[in-house]
């Protein structure tokens, strides 16, 4: 059973992932620069001279995210987006250590930092009237927020959360200890995934991609990014927990952090969704400006994209997720080719059913997650799910609400087979449904313009239906 954040604790609020705290004010003064142009004799520039600061600007663990978002590498700079890119490295090391207390944190970072890299993100000044309303841009590119990310390619194609680079009108990407500028290949606002490239790149150190599916609750990891703009802080911990999975809303993270990340409110925003199945829990040390950043094993190998925390103070309580790396680096490499991201698709539209509309509605059972219709050529369709069925398990685990539905579905790929127990009328029967894709439900969710409703742009993602009324779909 996926958990869903929602235990209550002595504070009386919900144990919910939540953005960094607002108690810690950013220094009164910002760097500023002008638009980046690219040196063809010396592309690259060292950070050397960087201070820390004003670096104190990560938008980091906010989940400022949302529906749509896929923007083209090649429209930013005339150049296609790699077809035949390899991601990760190409050879495997293992790492030999006397004991975890003794050399492996050092093998390890000295392994895998040349791989993280930090993200400053600027963004252009509004210049406002005297009423204080917005007029045009001043054309000064101010640093608004700084995140992390991970080399996946030696000519600089890397993953990073889609919060961290939303709204940017430049990316300056420290690596290695040189500078470069970036553009945005793509994202997946869905799964809060972006992909950037790096200008004029070439022998860079490609982090090793290991396996998340089989991680062991216990197991030791390193997170590795530049919280608070700290470039390449380490800290170790172990694997909490695995299978967290979450459905945020734009709502829940709108407004300021009191960083000045400004990590909600963008007009880059549509609203909407972002569901992130299966995460990784751990105790290894996530802060502002982590987000997108590494989670590595004992091998030094990627098994996570660092992305929320739990946190009433909004910064490191020992409670952090991450975004598993098989599920991020199948989006990442969607993008790299150009492609739409896709993902998991039942086709249907769901309620959530409980204890008090049981009982109103003269239900069978007290949860689940109620099929209210049932897209026609869909795979529940075509596996002769019908409307007013009730979902309660999903490949043998409790289905207790719709939303645990939605992110059992995205935890799975197109094509894959699950089997579904239903009540049906009190009848309880086995169904064996084989998943679609949402592929033309994404691209009409990319064409969609920031008004529409949270209703609208969830139901176009995930079930290609234009209809409000329904709750949740999947």
């Amino acid at each position: 059973m996926t958990d869903q954040f929602n235990n209550q604790n002595g504070y009386g609020q919900p144990g919910q992932p939540i953005p960094p705290a607002q108690g810690y004010q950013q220094p009164g003064y910002q760097h500023s620069y002008t638009q980046p142009v690219v040196d063809a004799q010396n592309p690259r520039k060292t950070s050397s001279g960087r201070t820390f600061g004003t670096a104190f600007a990560g938008a980091a663990l906010a989940c400022v995210i949302a529906f749509g978002g896929f923007t083209v590498y090649q429209n930013v700079t005339g150049t296609p987006s790699g077809g035949n890119v390899t991601l990760g490295a190409s050879t495997n090391t293992e790492i030999q250590a006397q004991s975890t207390d003794d050399t492996l944190p050092e093998a390890v970072a000295q392994k895998c930092l040349p791989s993280v890299a930090a993200i400053d993100v600027y963004t252009a000044q509004a210049s406002t009237d005297m009423f204080g309303r917005s007029t045009s841009s001043s054309g000064t590119l101010t640093e608004s927020s700084l995140g992390s990310g991970v080399v996946l390619s030696e000519d600089g194609y890397i993953i990073t959360n889609n919060h961290v680079v939303a709204g940017a009108d430049a990316l300056k990407v420290t690596v290695g200890g040189e500078e470069y500028d970036a553009d945005v290949v793509g994202t997946d606002e869905s799964s809060d995934i972006a992909v950037i490239k790096l200008r004029n790149a070439n022998g860079l150190t490609p982090v090793e991609i290991g396996d998340s599916d089989n991680l062991t609750i216990g197991e030791w990891v390193m997170s590795i990014g530049s919280p608070f703009g700290l470039e390449q802080s380490v800290a170790t911990g172990i694997v909490s927990a695995t299978s967290r999975s979450q459905i945020m809303s734009n709502s829940e993270s709108s407004g300021s952090d009191g960083y000045g990340y400004g990590y909600g409110g963008s007009s880059s925003q549509s609203s909407g969704y972002t569901i992130y199945p299966n995460m990784i829990q751990t105790d290894a040390a996530i802060n502002p400006g982590n987000s997108g950043g590494a989670l590595v094993d004992s091998n030094g190998k990627l098994i996570g994209i660092n992305t929320l925390i739990t946190s009433y103070s909004g910064n490191y309580s020992g409670v952090g997720f991450a975004i598993p790396v098989n599920y991020a680096v199948n989006i990442a490499q969607q993008i790299i080719e150009g492609k739409t991201p896709t993902h998991a698709q039942l086709g249907v539209s769901l309620s959530t059913v409980n204890s008090q509309n049981a009982k109103r509605y003269g239900l069978k059972v007290d949860s689940g997650a109620y099929i209210s219709a049932v897209n026609s050529g869909s795979g529940a369709a075509e596996a002769g799910l019908e409307e007013g069925d009730i979902v309660t398990k999903f490949d043998g685990s409790s289905v207790s609400s719709a939303s645990d539905l939605m992110l059992d579905v995205r935890s799975k790929n197109p094509g894959d087979k699950v089997t579904l127990e239903v009540n049906r009328n009190g009848e309880t029967k086995q169904i064996e449904v084989t998943l679609g894709s949402d592929e033309s439900s994404q691209s009409a969710a990319t064409q969609q313009n920031s008004s529409s409703s949270s209703s609208e742009m969830l139901n176009r993602l995930l079930n290609n239906s234009g209809s409000s009324s329904k709750n949740d779909a999947a």
